[in-house]
Parts: structure tokens; C-alpha cells; sequence
């Protein structure tokens, strides 16, 4: 049974409909990923699940069960717009958030100790947030979310703010998170992070779910359309090709989407008469290309 079931959701804020009839469910112990352009409808539906706001139409359930203050037991939930208390300090703050989720003091404690000593943030303890860079904060927050140990974890951009070497903590932190069991939902504009720990996503344009299911069965839906090419020379000839769309262009290296009607062999025929080939490939397209040319195309329906 789904961990989480949404089905023929719908949210309106005045005349705008900002979640259009939306239906997908998460499976327990999977790494869900929400995609979509800035006002898709991501955190609408987020904020939903939350029990926050409440849809107009359609029904979200969590565990079998209608979703309710009771469901948020259940649940941890980092939000886009940061929430902490900026006087207060951060061992107090985290002591306090999690007695709220119903841990005792003594469980807290141990269970912040805990999350300080793997975010390497533990002398930060006695500190205000006020002291704290925006990528510190992050992390404080994120213990927040977690400290109480919640079977469903929900993040809304939570790479935001974070340096390279902090990104790369944080996405360790979530697939230990699931390697213990648990359902992570994360909303989030980082393709790469997407590609490297989801199981399944969900993608969103315009309120509307356009695209949905297990990341490798989406990929390999799309067949191997895109080249890879590595050269050295003038990529004028880049230029040249018909039906192509060219992404990731750099000195020595394209990425090159297949559009209808373009020819693979024929592309390597024009770089071979111009460059020196240092590898030519055909691949599946990467999920950043997936999500550009489906928005695309949703879009042109649409106009």
C-alpha cells in the first residue's frame, strides 16, 4: 500500500488554480522526487500533504488515513521559507522543536547530539541563528525536521543555500535516512540530485502532473536521443547540424538532443570532417534535458 496517496487534487487560491487535478502515490522506503518550474505547484502540494491547506477538491491520504493534524506524527517537514527563531539559540531551539513532535527531553537530546556531531555542527549549540551563514542555518533546520525521527520526510529545496561539499553531506544524510526505512519527498530545481538518489519522480508544469514514475523506466521511455561528443577543434560545425538542439556546449565537449528527423550518423560525418573525435556516444538523455523538452512541449500544447 502507498505510503501516500493523492488523488484528483485540486487547490485554488482566488481565481488562479495553482494544483490541477493531480493524482500520483509514493511507496514506502523510496526516494520521491517533485519537479516543475518555479509556480508548477510543487509547494502547493507540499503544503497540502502538510495538512496546512486543505485541497478544494480530491483527497490526500497518509498511511490509509485522510490526512490530519493526527497524520503529522508521522511526518517531518522542511519548508522552502525557513522558519526558525532568530534569537533564540540553536540547543534550545532544537530542544524545544523536537519536545513538539513528542520526543521527551532526555530523547531529544540525544537525538540532537546526535545530528550536531554528523551535520559537525555541535559547537554551534550555544550559539543565536543570527550568528549563523545561511548554509548553517540550512543545516539547523534540517536537523529540526528530522531530530524527532519521522517515518516520512519532506523536503522543499533543501540543497538551497548549501555549498558544494554541504550538498554533497546533506544527500549522504538522505539516503541514510532511507537505507533506515524511511519515505523521503523532496521538492527541488537540482537535476543532478535528482538523477543521482530518486527512485521515482513526478513532474509538474503549470499546475499539472505532465510526467510521472520510476526514474530509469522514464528514462529508458525516451530511448537514447541525445549525443555526447568530446573534440578538439573549432565547434562552428556545431552550428551546422540540422534537427538538433545543442545543450552543455563547451571548448571540447556537446551535448547534442535529437530532435525529429536528425541523423546520428550524419552528425558524426560533419564532426568528422571538422574536428578530431576524441568519443562519440548515444545516450538516454539526462533528466535535466527530460524535464526542459517535456515543460517545452507541455508549454507548446498549451499556447
Amino acid at each position: 500500500m502507498p505510503v501516500l496517496s493523492i488523488q484528483s487534487v485540486l487547490k485554488r487560491f482566488g481565481d488562479f488554480i495553482a494544483v490541477n487535478d493531480v493524482s500520483f502515490d509514493v511507496e514506502p522506503s523510496r526516494i520521491f522526487g517533485i519537479l516543475g518550474p518555479n509556480g508548477a505547484g510543487k509547494t502547493s502540494t507540499l503544503r497540502m500533504i502538510n495538512n496546512i491547506t486543505a485541497p478544494d477538491e480530491g483527497t490526500i491520504t497518509i498511511k490509509g488515513q485522510p490526512v490530519s493534524e493526527n497524520s503529522q506524527q508521522w511526518i517531518g517537514y522542511l519548508p522552502e521559507e525557513r522558519g526558525l527563531y532568530k534569537k533564540m539559540k540553536v540547543g534550545e531551539q532544537l530542544l524545544y522543536l523536537s519536545q513538539l513532535k513528542g520526543l521527551s527531553k532526555s530523547d531529544a537530546k540525544t537525538s540532537i547530539n546526535y545530528w550536531l556531531d554528523r551535520f559537525e555542527a555541535t559547537t554551534w549549540a550555544k550559539k543565536e541563528i543570527t550568528d549563523l551563514s545561511k548554509g548553517m542555518q540550512q543545516k539547523i533546520q534540517f536537523i529540526a525536521t528530522i531530530a524527532h525521527d519521522p517515518e516520512i520526510c519532506i523536503f522543499d529545496e533543501p540543497f538551497s543555500g548549501l555549498d558544494p561539499i554541504n550538498s554533497e553531506l546533506l544527500k549522504d544524510v538522505i539516503l541514510e535516512l532511507k537505507s533506515k526505512g524511511k519515505t523521503i519527498i523532496f521538492a527541488t530545481h537540482r537535476m543532478e540530485q535528482v538523477e543521482q538518489m530518486c527512485d521515482d519522480i513526478c513532474l509538474f508544469n503549470k499546475g499539472k502532473v505532465i510526467l510521472k514514475g520510476e526514474l530509469n523506466t522514464v528514462k529508458q521511455s525516451f530511448g537514447k536521443n541525445t549525443v555526447n561528443i568530446s573534440f578538439s577543434g573549432d565547434s562552428s560545425f556545431l552550428n551546422d547540424l540540422e534537427n538538433v538542439r545543442v545543450n552543455n556546449k563547451s571548448t571540447n565537449f556537446a551535448e547534442i538532443r535529437l530532435l525529429e528527423g536528425a541523423n546520428s550518423q550524419q552528425i558524426l560525418r560533419t564532426a568528422l570532417d571538422k574536428v578530431e573525435i576524441y568519443s562519440y556516444e548515444l545516450v538516454q538523455p539526462t533528466l535535466n534535458e527530460i524535464f526542459i523538452s517535456t515543460v517545452h512541449a507541455d508549454n507548446k500544447l498549451e499556447s
